[in-house]
């Protein structure tokens, strides 16, 4: 949360707008947000954190924990169509990379500009070699991207 908290005019200049959703209540976030996140981030959190107290989103999503009665900590890239393009669900022990997350958006957004005549192979950052899928790749992605050289 305080990466992204600390990067978000980045995501924001990307066009991504960013909700934090927990089962917590929003005195728990505020109070989170003031004794911990803001100092980590050096500024308050700039984003919604919305409280899904009964686990609705979460279930919807499939990270709420029934047992334990909290979600999962997860990662959703939606597109602007509302369609999950990428996810990322982690036990609390390890955290995410939000340079990954802003790759893919990048990367996605890629592929939408180009309304799929392009792809993003493993590694691809902007300016790099894209794919232009077709008949012709089956079978030749080898021939046209080195996984050592081409990211």
């Amino acid at each position: 949360m305080s990466a992204v908290a600390a990067n978000y005019e980045k995501l924001q200049e990307l066009g991504v707008e960013v909700i934090s959703i927990s089962v917590d209540s929003q005195f728990v976030h505020k109070m989170w947000n003031d004794q911990e996140l803001s100092k980590m981030a050096k500024k308050d959190v700039p984003f919604h954190m919305a409280s899904d107290g009964a686990g609705n989103v979460g279930k919807i999503y499939g990270v709420y924990d029934e047992n334990a009665g909290v979600e999962l900590r997860g990662r959703f890239i939606i597109d602007p169509d509302g369609v999950i393009q990428a996810m990322e669900v982690l036990t609390p022990p390890v955290g995410r990379m939000l340079s990954e997350s802003i790759r893919q958006i990048q990367a996605f957004q890629h592929v939408r500009k180009t309304k799929g005549a392009e792809v993003c192979p493993a590694g691809w950052t902007p300016g790099k070699k894209v794919l232009k899928p077709g008949p012709a790749l089956v079978g030749n992605v080898w021939k046209e991207w080195d996984p050592f050289k081409d990211h």
